[in-house]
């Protein structure tokens, strides 16, 4: 799985929230996940939630042919959580 991302936003959410978006593909190596459409006007997002060292994190993509583009990545929110939790306990 190839990805790619804005190196300007990365280095501003590594800076701001210590979040690397070099460490996506944690949240597509098979781990329990929530995959949810949210898409932006005509593009079609993703935000997918994972737990990564224990504690829950979101990040925001989309489809670039066969490229995810990482959008954004954070902590995830308590609804992303619950629906987390839900489907796959913890």
């Amino acid at each position: 799985m190839d990805f790619e991302w804005d190196d300007g936003k990365r280095r501003r959410i590594l800076e701001q929230r210590a979040l690397d978006f070099a460490s996506a593909d944690l949240f597509f190596d098979g781990r329990p996940a929530i995959h949810q459409s949210t898409p932006r006007g005509a593009e079609e997002r993703w935000k997918t939630t994972a737990v990564i060292d224990q504690a829950y994190f979101t990040v925001v993509w989309t489809w670039r042919a066969d490229t995810i583009r990482i959008i954004s990545m954070r902590r995830a929110h308590e609804q992303e959580i619950r629906k987390h939790r839900e489907a796959h306990g913890g």
